[in-house]
């Protein structure tokens, strides 16, 4: 079975949903030392079969695949529906109709097959911990079973249950908390504090990310008791990033200087860049995925008609540090 200690360079690309991780990406990752991820939220699992075939071609080194683990919330129909109402002028200015509440499982099962079949050196899992059987499941096929924390408690229970490595994500990460419990804030408690902590109580691998903008960073996390460190938003500008060209310019062109946490885009916290629509929907229920597939062709239409203010923009608070260029060589200068 993989272990992340063994890596040759300690740096593990991020899987970021909804286009920036890509077959490519993964493997130059990979290819460069590291472990790359592809991302299996949002994702068919044809386009998935699709990416795990790829990704065998251009790399003969370890890759992750990261699953969203369903969520029985139940958000209140009653603040669903005000803030869809209260969303209907943002989709009437980008002419679009808002999508319908729905919950789904994100083809859970088909994707579990998908994974054992293939059997990637890791699976991890975020939005919680799956159930054990799930975890023996991997191991058992010989893939390392990781599961996405934000919490000591988190950990204790992932460990509990089966994960044989763990992914500390602190308060800084772009994009999705991994946060268990959806209608919890998440944890502010700083990454370094969160590992050593981690780290106190269990002997399992530890890639740790959030906020990590150079070398620095690497051996800072290293120190308090990281195997690796896992990086998203510093590969965004990557050349193999399918992240597009709104966020691109979004992230190099200096408009913005900060992030902020949001419920606002999907029902869960995640980390973006400030733009009027986060500033303007701080009251977002909890709704995961419901409200996901509420705003889902706001978000396209906004991106499409390369508007900013509404998009969804995901980064780290590191993002200023993001630079263009080959994989290789942003892992390398990480590492």
């Amino acid at each position: 079975m993989f272990d992340l200690r063994e890596l040759d360079r300690s740096i593990v690309g991020a899987p970021m949903a909804g286009g920036p991780s890509t077959p490519e990406l993964a493997a130059a990752v990979s290819n460069a030392g590291g472990l790359g991820f592809l991302a299996a939220g949002y994702r068919t699992p044809e386009d998935l079969e699709e990416q795990l075939r790829s990704v065998s071609t251009l790399t003969g080194g370890p890759v992750g695949v990261n699953l969203f683990v369903p969520d029985s919330f139940q958000p209140e129909a009653v603040l669903l529906d005000a803030y869809r109402e209260f969303l209907r002028p943002e989709a009437a200015a980008l002419e679009v109709e808002l999508g319908e509440p729905r919950n789904d499982d994100d083809g859970w099962d088909a994707k579990l097959t998908l994974v054992l079949d293939f059997r990637p050196a890791v699976v991890s899992f975020t939005f919680g911990c799956p159930d054990p059987a799930v975890l023996r499941r991997m191991a058992g096929a010989g893939i390392l079973p990781m599961v996405t924390v934000t919490t000591l408690d988190e950990a204790e229970r992932a460990v509990a249950a089966g994960a044989r490595a763990l992914a500390v994500q602190g308060p800084d990460a772009g994009g999705h908390r991994g946060t268990f419990d959806q209608g919890q804030v998440p944890s502010a408690n700083p990454l370094g504090e969160l590992v050593a902590a981690i780290r106190s109580r269990t002997e399992v691998p530890l890639a740790a990310g959030g906020g990590v903008s150079g070398p620095v960073d690497v051996v800072r996390l290293r120190e308090a008791g990281a195997d690796a460190v896992q990086v998203g938003t510093a590969l965004l500008l990557s050349d193999e990033a399918g992240t597009n060209p709104l966020h691109r310019a979004a992230l190099s062109e200096g408009r913005f200087d900060g992030t902020s946490l949001t419920r606002g885009y999907t029902g869960r916290y995640a980390r973006g860049l400030t733009n009027r629509f986060i500033r303007e929907h701080q009251d977002a229920p909890a709704g995961y995925p419901q409200l996901h597939h509420v705003t889902a062709p706001l978000r396209r239409a906004a991106v499409d008609q390369r508007n900013a203010d509404v998009a969804h923009l995901w980064a780290g608070t590191g993002f200023a540090s993001a630079r263009p260029g080959p994989a290789v060589e942003i892992i390398q200068s990480l590492a």
